[in-house]
């Protein structure tokens, strides 16, 4: 392998490079463009940490290399390989090929290559991150025997202190490694020759979002239009072939390029400007909705490690709610809220209060009921005096994604979305922009640290305020939509 000036690949860069070529480049040659991880993605790096360290446990009488500096990782590695036992963190450098292995786990004359995913199953993309270490070992002398991949496992219920036997479960992936090992030393040939060159061009499409989100496509993206092709209704691989030729806006998508009947609609909202009704369908929805109305919006938070006892990885805590309820036709909005401020269990307060609030009558109205209704299903398994009073709460539902989801109302701001982020401010004005907190996953984020995270009293309190701002928006802002669904469609 030829030395093309020192600059290490390491498996998250080989990562990116299987992502994009680009990507790589920067990451490599110019790692101050690459901004610093958001909040989301510095909490899913967290979470995973927090399994890894459970892992150890697995494996008792371990030698962890975490401790040390790049170089006394590598010398303090190869210095422990006599010892047989399994070593955290393993280092290995060949050339300019450089691997960190979560577990190497000694297995009769060899070793094991052991990953662990805070993930609930194995991904295409764990794969080749293994197979990437396989190749880095066996280069540096080591024999390799069993690839495996440690992950969450989801049926694992919380009793007491977490069982690490059973919140885990470990797959045999070695086949799978070896499937994509026959190409790995031309996959890395190429990246070092991609890092020794000149910046690729930007390519834009789905490889920009899978596996993750590439941190760079903001500035890859900058140039594409207001409408792009990338935000056609589940347009998914076809994107590409769009790009592929050159199209870039859905104004310029060719005649004879077939559309279903949802993105044809949206098409021509584009071309006209202005959305599109179906006022028959709208009234129908509206006239299936029984006063008083109780606009109901959760906000959740979930761990990979459990919290609670009888719950279970990454299950939906609810800790908040917001309820603004019209009795009448006509009559102004009351708000009612629930935040738990304290730092146990919140769904015993949450389900209680929610009882209380909602009242016996009338229909209850969501945004994308699939939500409300998995955590009002759990609440009646944790607290079963509850599951009549749910039972019937969950007959009374009305979904007000309906209309949108099936576009009886398609506005071309929406961009190909009906999340509620979209059609609000498109149907109503309303905007989350100047919100303290204006994201459902920063909002639980916040939560989570502000609850349970030791923030100073100040700070708790400002993210107490945000939350009431930001989770009351939603559903003052449903009351708003089913207002103007009314006026368009004369319902």
């Amino acid at each position: 392998m030829k030395n093309r000036g020192g600059k290490l690949l390491t498996k998250s860069k080989f990562m990116a490079g299987l992502q994009c070529p680009r990507y790589l480049w920067i990451y490599v040659n110019e790692p101050s463009r690459i901004p610093q991880p958001d909040l989301v993605t510095q909490h899913t790096f967290d979470q995973g940490h927090e399994v890894g360290e459970i892992a150890k446990k697995l494996f008792p009488g371990g030698l962890d290399m975490s401790g040390f500096g790049f170089r006394e990782m590598l010398s303090e590695t190869s210095a422990r390989l006599a010892d047989r036992k399994p070593i955290f963190e393993a280092a290995f450098q060949c050339g300019q090929l450089y691997a960190r292995i979560d577990i190497l786990n000694p297995s009769g004359g060899g070793w094991d290559i052991v990953e662990v995913k805070s993930s609930t199953d194995v991904k295409d993309e764990n794969i080749a991150d293994v197979a990437f270490q396989r190749y880095v070992v066996e280069r540096c002398g080591l024999t390799v025997g069993r690839c495996r991949l440690i992950h969450i496992n989801r049926d694992y219920v919380r009793q007491g202190e977490i069982d690490p036997s059973g919140l885990l479960l470990s797959e045999d992936i070695t086949e799978r490694v070896f499937e994509v090992s026959g190409g790995m030393a031309d996959m890395v040939e190429n990246m070092l020759e991609t890092i020794a060159g000149d910046c690729p061009d930007s390519v834009i499409g789905r490889l920009c979002d899978s596996p993750y989100g590439c941190p760079l496509k903001d500035e890859c993206w900058a140039n594409m239009p207001q409408h792009p092709v990338t935000g056609l209704y589940r347009i998914g691989a076809r994107s590409d072939d769009l790009l592929k030729l050159g199209v870039t806006a859905i104004a310029d998508i060719p005649a004879d390029f077939m559309l279903n009947e949802k993105q044809s609609i949206q098409k021509t909202c584009v071309e006209c400007g202005q959305p599109h009704v179906q006022s028959s369908e709208i009234n129908k929805f509206l006239s299936g909705l029984e006063y008083p109305h109780f606009y109901l919006d959760f906000e959740t938070f979930s761990t990979a490690i459990p919290m609670f006892d009888g719950t279970r990885p990454y299950q939906h805590i609810p800790f908040q709610y917001s309820l603004h309820t019209v009795a009448a036709p006509g009559e102004e909005a009351e708000h009612r809220y629930f935040l738990y401020q304290g730092s146990g269990d919140p769904r015993p307060e949450f389900v209680g209060a929610l009882k209380r609030d909602l009242g016996e009558d009338g229909t209850i109205i969501v945004y994308n009921q699939g939500f409300e209704e998995g955590v009002l299903k759990k609440l009646a398994e944790a607290y079963p005096d509850y599951a009549d009073w749910i039972k019937d709460a969950l007959s009374r539902m009305a979904d007000l994604l309906i209309p949108f989801r099936n576009f009886h109302y398609y506005h071309p701001a929406q961009g190909g979305s009906a999340s509620l982020k979209q059609v609000l401010p498109a149907l109503t004005g309303i905007s989350y922009d100047n919100l303290e907190i204006c994201d459902g996953q920063v909002a639980s984020l916040k939560y989570f640290f502000a609850a349970y995270g030791g923030l100073p009293e100040a700070e708790r309190r400002k993210v107490f305020s945000g939350l009431l701002e930001y989770c009351g928006q939603d559903t003052w802002g449903m009351v708003r939509i089913v207002g103007r669904l009314r006026e368009i469609s004369g319902g």
